[in-house]
């Protein structure tokens, strides 16, 4: 298995191209549990071209019916980039000065529980984001309310 890099650029550019639309070869998720985090997976993949095919602990989008779990799920994705050791992206939890275009940030309760990903469009002057079910298009970190957060770094992609 070899390293590649992550297109940082892409995974951005597609964000803001479907951010206030759908992309037709996706499942839109909305009326059935939210869409931030399909959304977030086809950002990341537009940035890394590999998905990761292991049944039960992969991420990949075959179907609406035919998907991981950390395709669609916060923290199966979270799970899955941070701890993924095969194919596909992968990354660690940083501090918010730390993030960069093409990370990703999820949202959560005081009490520890996440439910919302976004993905990092820029950086500066300030944080701006991409995301599905509440729709954004380059929205301020500073305009979300949150208890938590988690800012995920994504290192680079693995391919066979």
């Amino acid at each position: 298995m070899r390293q590649i890099q992550y297109d940082r650029a892409a995974a951005s550019a597609y964000a803001q191209r479907w951010a206030l639309g759908r992309n037709p070869a996706y499942y839109d998720f909305e009326d059935i549990g939210g869409d931030c985090t399909n959304f977030i997976s086809q950002c990341v993949y537009a940035g890394a071209g590999v998905m990761n095919y292991t049944r039960d602990v992969g991420w990949y989008y075959r179907s609406s019916y035919d998907r991981a779990a950390a395709w669609t799920s916060v923290e199966d994705f979270f799970r899955f980039i941070t701890q993924n050791r095969g194919a596909g992206p992968f990354g660690h939890t940083v501090a918010e000065g730390e993030i960069i275009q093409g990370d990703v940030i999820q949202l959560g309760t005081a009490s520890g529980s996440f439910y919302h990903s976004l993905l990092v469009t820029a950086v500066r002057p300030r944080i701006l984001l991409c995301a599905h079910t509440y729709d954004a298009l380059n929205v301020p970190l500073s305009d979300y309310y949150f208890a938590s957060a988690r800012y995920i770094h994504i290192d680079g992609v693995r391919i066979l």
